[in-house]
């Protein structure tokens, strides 16, 4: 039998080192070969039926085994492992890697994670993927994998999950059917007549259809969790609108909860008013009494019995709700039961009355006179409620599926009851009676000219009740409608702030967001509701708050059409719901009618809820939380700046429309701050700023998306505008030169180099000193402006580190814990230097946790370090709490000692005001298209330069006319519109320089001298400087020296100095004769930058 296998089965495996005998050979199973012939018939071979081959590094054989079936199983776990080389690294798909993006992470596959790129392409060598347990081994065929999952742990149990039936159906009708079928619905009828009344309950059944099919299309667009309607829109338009109607949605759910409760007080004290019972007065306080209780029995049962109790009382009050519908469609059809039923208006079903009520008769009523649309705003209300389901989305079992059926099948079955309720009013009474059975014999009742009737359509709101087969039940439909939304209101408000405040979007109200039971049950926010709720029952009055409360839910049913049509528009690749029947301009067509009925209820309060949405929204866009959630905002964010850089490319370059946009190329921000606090007061709300970090070894893919993180984390924190773009190569030189090329996007490119003066170059190996050199070289040969910034305490931070233990400021908060530690470590010295992130942007605390935090910042160094002291407002807090603090920050050493106060200065030297009378001198040595000032205008209009004069320094032409030379730069100035306080002409810079001045220049350069002449090959190194070169080049020598000596005259006091930077000319100059000209231009001067424009015109004098 095993001979019969051995030529019937073949499987390739890896040859190793470890024989093994054929009775203990284990399955080895990879990827199936890609010849279709690879897998034999199933009926021919019934032990195996596919032929393998193997996926590892090693080299294949041809030795071949046999296995079979059986030995699948047989196997014990010690062999799985002895053969876990054999198999793939692989993983098969499975909904757990897709969860979140977490899921992606070094390690490997295994049960609950998906290999990295670089796990498969580049594994580590010491690295042993299948050597942990035998579950953790991925076969590519074979076995069904469980779905479970780690992002299924701690949910609520399914059984305790409701269907689309029990959670979204039911609660949508019971809040539909509200008390304006009872009691409004008639008066709809005698105002607008059969015809009209169908067109507004259509016209309102259009909105909210148009809202379902929406809201169908979201929710069936990934996974929805708990929130609601809040979910929905804060994933599809941002956290800013999200959290603005999450907030106004869940108040108003409160007070919903509210007047549902006062409407059940009203019915109840009409019921004991026509039976001659009251409590207290009859009036409001009777009202207060049973509204308070009846909202505490409402709590308990939501509370206490949890959603299980609170559906069952949702069935029960369903069935009371239909037995009342009922027993007024049977009243209809057995029609008046006695003469006062007639003489109240009740004749029975009649066509001719139906044709007399068909047609509308607006009257004076509710304080007005009534029209088709003031009938349409208070009848709308009894179409809102189909949020009910949506609001509990996360109890519900297969939300995404259960919202869209539900909802949609309950304003079909609501829509058509509601139309069938206006025909039967509208055929069944009259519009007017007097209610006197004395008239019923020539039917005078019907005739209220002349005087006031009491009954009828148009006079009484108890038709339901008149009309119902058993009068009282229609009470109980009252009752059973007003305590099934009360009941929908206080289980969805609490449902969808505890989401809101999950979401970090606003202060201080964290707390609310902690969950209880298996079910996470928000009981806190059912307190605060529980608190609103009481607080308007006990006021009494809220028919002035109940259009601001009906324009809160118009809202969010017109954000929800938004939402739909916004993604849509927006042609996200990610924008696929599998619910199709809807149209992205009938989403924005209910979005303009939800916006027209809330001005149409009434327009004030559509303006007060658009100034509340507003202002939500400026206070989360100011607070700017850190929610990615991918909304559609973002992807027209995307759009915009593609479509503006495409129509950006398409433009010819301008003078006039000219920005210097930076290439900076600083390695990693944190290292050299004033570098970077310099190029971004030139560009800050102006123009491009890219931070180049180039690396001399090549970097994997991981290495270089750290550095991304924390080098794009430390400018937002230091409220840095700019890029960061990393690039390694075979050198630095080669690296640097791929940002120079490659950096940037059509138009949106660098055209200005910004580096660092090397003030290390006569120290440096003579390898750095070349490259640094040769990057200027490659700048101007790629005609890009290059400028070079020298301060006298250096530009390199890298060996200082803040600490955040004694600082207390914090980078991000995630459960508390600093997260920029963990970036340092894993970064190492490309991350070393401290954060300067502000305290504005690095601390975002809610209610307890903030004032710990002003605690501990007030708290005193223990070793009494240095501080910087600023006034602060932190996120979060209202204006009324903003206080002057004292920030401290720490700073340590390579050693861990304190850095000194003069340090931090140095560091934060660019972000400090210049004192008023300081000067920026601008030596415009050669033309250079007009960069050399025009860079230093920019930098006056600049807070932190403010205060200081432009003075410009220019060379003399002529000898004798210096005054002219004055004049024609003056007018050339003011022709730039350009403002000044002097022009200096420099008449002697051909003199000779001073001896000490050549002497010291000597010093700088012997270093790098050869005089031995005869050595021909040292002669013509680039890092040596030769006597035939100092030769050739000694008037540009003398020239720079004496330059020198002319600074130290005019701008030794100046608070920056702006000059502009020689040209190196290509195989006329070396490195170091370059850098000795640069060394002595700026050697123990104020901050000094050399800039050399591209030699093309960057100012213009014509409009």
């Amino acid at each position: 039998m095993s001979g019969d296998r051995r030529e019937r089965f073949s499987v390739n495996r890896v040859d190793t080192d470890e024989h093994q005998s054929e009775d203990n050979v284990a399955p080895v199973v990879g990827t199936p070969r890609e010849d279709p012939e690879a897998a034999l018939p199933s009926s021919e071979h019934p032990t195996v039926t596919r032929k393998y081959s193997l996926t590892r590094e090693s080299s294949l054989t041809s030795n071949y085994n046999t296995i079979s079936d059986q030995h699948l199983t047989a196997h014990s776990s010690s062999t799985w492992r002895s053969l876990r080389h054999h198999l793939t690294r692989d993983a098969l798909p499975k909904i757990d890697h897709y969860r979140n993006l977490m899921s992606i992470v070094a390690g490997g596959a295994s049960a609950s994670q998906r290999p990295t790129l670089d796990d498969l392409h580049r594994p580590p060598a010491d690295k042993d993927y299948f050597d942990s347990d035998p579950s953790e081994i991925v076969l590519v065929e074979g076995g069904a994998e469980d779905d479970a999952g780690p992002a299924s742990g701690g949910a609520p149990a399914e059984g305790s999950k409701q269907g689309w039936i029990k959670g979204v159906l039911i609660r949508c009708l019971l809040n539909i059917w509200g008390v304006m079928l009872f009691l409004r619905l008639s008066w709809v009828t005698g105002q607008a007549g059969i015809l009209e009344g169908l067109l507004v309950v259509t016209c309102g059944n259009v909105v909210t259809v148009l809202t379902s099919l929406s809201m169908a299309a979201i929710a069936t667009n990934g996974q929805i969790k708990g929130g609601g309607t809040y979910y929905m829109i804060s994933r599809s338009l941002g956290p800013e609108f999200g959290g603005a109607i999450g907030a106004i949605f869940s108040f108003a759910n409160a007070v919903a909860c509210s007047m549902y409760v006062v409407g059940f007080c009203e019915s109840l004290s009409s019921l004991l008013s026509e039976n001659g019972l009251q409590i207290f007065d009859g009036g409001i306080n009777d009202g207060r009494l049973v509204g308070s209780l009846i909202l505490v029995v409402l709590l308990v049962i939501c509370v206490l019995g949890g959603m299980e109790w609170e559906a069952r009382a949702q069935i029960f009050l369903l069935l009371v709700l239909l037995l009342a519908m009922i027993a007024f469609v049977i009243g209809v059809f057995v029609g008046p039961l006695n003469d006062d039923e007639v003489s109240r208006g009740f004749v029975g079903l009649s066509s001719d009355l139906g044709w007399e009520n068909f047609y509308s008769d607006y009257r004076f009523s509710e304080g007005k006179m009534q029209n088709f649309f003031t009938v349409f705003a208070i009848f709308f209300p009894a179409c809102t409620g189909i949020l009910a389901g949506a609001n509990i989305s996360g109890d519900l079992k297969d939300p995404s599926g259960a919202i869209s059926k539900g909802t949609l099948l309950a304003i079909v079955i609501t829509y058509f009851s509601y139309l069938l309720f206006v025909v039967l009013t509208g055929c069944t009474v009259t519009r007017d009676a007097s209610g006197n059975v004395t008239e019923i014999a020539d039917l005078s009742f019907l005739n209220c000219t002349g005087r006031e009737c009491n009954y009828g359509l148009h006079n009484s709101f108890q038709v339901m009740e008149l009309v119902s087969v058993f009068g009282p039940i229609i009470y109980a439909g009252c009752f059973a409608a007003t305590l099934s939304s009360a009941m929908a209101s206080l289980v969805s408000a609490p449902k969808v702030f505890q989401a809101l405040c999950n979401d970090y979007l606003f202060p201080y109200i964290h707390v609310f967001a902690r969950g209880y039971g298996k079910n996470n049950e928000p009981f806190r926010a059912y307190g605060l509701t529980f608190i609103i709720a009481l607080a308007f029952i006990l006021i009494g009055e809220l028919n002035s708050i109940a259009p601001i409360i009906s324009n809160f839910f118009l809202a969010a049913y017109a954000l929800i059409n938004f939402s739909t049509f916004h993604a849509s528009l927006q042609r996200v690749p990610s924008w696929r719901p599998d619910f199709k029947y809807y149209n992205m301009w009938l989403s924005l067509v209910g979005a303009i009618l939800c916006t027209a009925v809330m001005i149409l209820i009434e327009w004030w309060t559509a303006l007060l809820t658009g100034a509340i949405i507003f202002i939500l929204y400026l206070v989360i866009h100011y607070r700017k939380p850190d929610a990615n959630w991918g909304s559609s905002t973002q992807a027209q964010t995307y759009n915009e700046a593609l479509g503006s850089v495409i129509a950006l490319g398409g433009l010819e370059d301008h003078v006039k429309t000219y920005r210097p946009q930076l290439l900076v190329l600083a390695g990693a921000p944190r290292d050299r701050p004033p570098l970077l606090h310099f190029a971004n007061t030139i560009t800050k709300n102006m123009s491009l700023l890219v931070v180049g970090h180039y690396l001399k070894d090549p970097a994997p893919p991981r290495v270089k998306r750290r550095l991304t993180d924390t080098s794009t984390r430390w400018l937002q924190h230091n409220k840095i505008r700019a890029f960061y773009a990393v690039a390694d190569g075979p050198s630095v030189y080669d690296a640097a030169r791929s940002l120079m090329a490659n950096v940037g996007l059509g138009k949106l490119k660098p055209n200005v180099v910004l580096m660092g003066y090397k003030s290390d170059w006569k120290e440096a190996p003579r390898e750095d000193l070349l490259t640094y050199f040769n990057i200027i070289h490659s700048a101007f040969d790629q005609h890009l402006s290059v400028g070079l910034l020298r301060v006298r305490e250096g530009l390199d931070f890298s060996s200082l580190k803040e600490d955040l233990d004694n600082s207390q400021i914090k980078d991000d908060l995630v459960n508390g814990q600093v997260q920029e530690e963990d970036d340092r470590r894993s970064m190492g010295a490309a991350s070393s230097t401290g954060s300067l992130a502000t305290l504005e942007e690095s601390v975002s605390m809610l209610g307890k946790t903030i004032w710990v935090g002003l605690k501990k910042l007030t708290k005193a160094s223990p070793n009494k370090s240095p501080v910087l002291k600023t006034e602060t407002r932190l996120k979060g807090l209202p204006k009324g709490m903003i206080r002057k603090k004292e920030r401290t920050r720490v700073f340590r050493g390579p050693s861990g000692e304190v850095a000194a106060p003069q340090v931090i200065d140095a560091m934060l030297q660019f972000t400090k005001k210049r004192p008023s009378g300081s000067t920026i001198d601008v030596w415009w040595l050669y033309d250079d298209g007009g960069l050399t000032i025009l860079l230093p205008y920019i930098l006056t209009t600049r807070s932190v330069w403010a205060a200081c004069k432009l003075r410009v320094l220019c060379l003399a032409n002529s000898k004798v006319d210096f005054a002219s030379e004055a004049r024609r730069m003056a007018e050339l100035l003011c022709k730039f519109r350009i403002e000044y306080t002097d022009v200096i002409i420099i008449p002697d810079v051909q003199k000779p320089p001073q001896p000490e001045s050549s002497q010291a220049f000597e010093s700088l350069i012997r270093p790098f001298r050869v005089r031995d002449t005869q050595n021909s090959s040292e002669e013509h190194r680039p890092d040596i400087i030769s006597e035939a070169e100092l030769t050739a080049l000694k008037d540009k020598t003398n020239r720079h020296i004496r330059l020198r000596e002319l600074l130290l005259q005019h701008s030794h006091d100046a608070a920056l100095v702006v000059m502009t930077l020689p040209i190196p000319v290509q195989g006329t100059v070396s490195a170091p004769l370059y850098l000795a000209w640069l060394e002595t231009l700026t050697k123990d001067m104020p901050p000094f930058l050399l800039v050399r424009g591209n030699q093309t015109s960057v100012l213009t004098f014509y409009s």
